[in-house]
């Protein structure tokens, strides 16, 4: 066991994340979780991947433990080390071991962003071993029975050199996720953001013109968290197009036509 004791109650989420389901994602998540199916969650950034999980964990009422997955993360950083303080050493476990002990939901999100010898390690936890051997302290852990694994990333930045192994993909089930339709978008972007439905639509159809730029001079669409950002401003008296360019052009794209570009469909709807 690690030497330091973990309350599982730090990690329920005791508010309701509002989350307002697109196509029957939550009840076919409830399945998965009744037979304890890992998850693989692929949709573009800012779509509500998180949230969701967020979501679902409230839902189930079980422990969340979230890791943002990068490229300097080690297995070390997954599953535990040894440390050193003035009594000597002592083993801290890591996220990862930490929910399989107390049967959490781990989260690991953007999981492409790790090295892939790196999340080799999670591959005894998603099969019918469902164990975690810490090699380092000689344990093998067996997942709590409500432990179970859940991983996301956005398919459209992956190249040969950020992609998940078929040995890894093949051991979960997948759900795509996508930004809302344009009424159901409206309706969260106001809420989120505390704005009129009017304004919340204005921004949406923004979001969908640069969304059809993607691959014709952008990388990625501007994102519903983006919209809601942009809605937060107005809200707070921020004019409406100083809002949208901090929050939906700026961090998008540093080249001045696609700015350009950007900025224009912008003043249609709010110049």
């Amino acid at each position: 066991m690690s030497d330091i004791t973990v309350d599982p109650q730090q990690y329920i989420i005791h508010d309701e994340p509002y989350y307002e389901q697109v196509n029957r994602e939550v009840e076919l998540y409830e399945a998965a979780y009744n037979v304890r199916m890992p998850m693989m969650l692929k949709g573009p950034t800012g779509c509500g991947k998180s949230r969701f999980v967020e979501h679902m964990a409230w839902k189930l009422q079980r422990p969340l433990i979230t890791v943002a997955c990068n490229e300097d993360m080690t297995a070390s950083d997954l599953v535990g080390r040894f440390l050193l303080d003035k009594d000597g050493t002592k083993w801290q476990d890591g996220p990862l071991t930490t929910a399989a002990r107390m049967g959490a939901i781990c989260y690991l999100d953007e999981v492409v962003e790790a090295r892939q010898d790196t999340t080799v390690v999670i591959h005894p936890l998603t099969d019918h071993r469902r164990t975690l051997p810490l090699d380092k302290k000689g344990e093998l852990i067996h997942a709590h029975p409500d432990f179970q694994l859940v991983i996301s990333y956005n398919p459209g930045y992956q190249s040969l050199m950020k992609d998940l192994k078929q040995s890894t993909k093949q051991r979960f089930g997948g759900m795509d996720f996508d930004y809302p339709e344009e009424k159901l978008e409206t309706s969260i972007v106001s809420r989120e953001s505390d704005i009129d439905p009017e304004i919340a639509a204005k921004l949406v159809q923004i979001a969908h013109r640069a969304r059809n730029l993607k691959g014709h001079g952008l990388d990625e669409g501007i994102s519903t968290r983006l919209l809601v950002y942009a809605g937060q401003l107005i809200s707070k008296g921020v004019d409406a197009e100083d809002a949208c360019s901090m929050t939906m052009v700026t961090p998008l794209t540093d080249d001045p036509d696609m700015r350009d570009t950007l900025n224009a469909a912008v003043q249609t709807f709010f110049g």
